[in-house]
């Protein structure tokens, strides 16, 4: 497990050893979920920590007011609740199956003895606490940057993380079902300016939409319209 499909960020999963994954593994028991199904809900106690080996998984905020709104996608070779385990602290957000899953389910108290005996595995868990602080910072820079700017980025970024090439189009299909509102969380913007933002991308010819499926079909395209050239 690496850092994504295309050879993406060094995940915590690919900055083990080959001696601590098998460990890991040993420790931990494998799960496969459907698409949909809830990992963890917000509030939760912090009794375990997930590695995702395979499908993405949506990380989910729900508001005091039941307002929903996708803070991040994560994919295969990311750890998931360290944070509330580290602190002891509930669930900060929900985890729920962006596709079919297979995660690795380990107790908390598992995970931090390991971690604190192993000095590759304390480092990798340190590189994610420090890349998600990385990640908070940048999002919050970038939200001075126009809509169009951020959800380009966006699905540009998901398209080669997790996108399928088209036979015969030269486009990629992002394989996830993503909603415009689960867009407009990961760019902070408003459902009504992402979808007048893709229906004039549409317009162009520089993206496609359809039930459950978006697929970039220009992407020099939609890098010229979103950051000029």
């Amino acid at each position: 497990m690496g850092g994504g499909p295309t050879g993406g960020p060094v995940t915590f999963w690919s900055a083990l050893d080959a001696t601590d994954r098998e460990a890991l593994l040993g420790l931990g028991t494998r799960v496969e979920l459907a698409a949909d199904t809830q990992l963890f809900a917000q509030g939760d106690a912090s009794d375990y920590v997930v590695v995702v080996l395979g499908g993405w998984i949506k990380v989910v905020s729900y508001s005091s007011a039941g307002y929903r709104a996708l803070l991040a996608l994560r994919g295969p070779g990311d750890l998931l609740g360290e944070q509330a385990v580290l602190e002891g602290r509930p669930r900060s957000a929900s985890l729920l199956a962006a596709t079919g899953v297979e995660v690795l389910q380990l107790t908390a108290a598992r995970f931090r003895a390991f971690a604190q005996s192993r000095q590759g595995t304390a480092a990798a868990l340190e590189q994610t606490l420090s890349r998600r602080l990385r990640e908070a910072d940048e999002h919050r820079t970038n939200v001075t940057e126009p809509v169009a700017v951020r959800l380009a980025a966006l699905l540009l970024d998901l398209g080669e993380r997790c996108g399928e090439p088209v036979p015969h189009t030269g486009g990629i299909r992002i394989g996830l079902n993503l909603s415009q509102d689960d867009l407009a969380g990961l760019v902070l913007s408003s459902r009504r300016t992402v979808s007048r933002v893709l229906e004039q991308w549409r317009g162009q010819g520089l993206i496609a939409t359809g039930r459950q499926s978006l697929r970039i079909t220009s992407v020099d395209g939609l890098k010229l319209a979103a950051f000029g050239g």
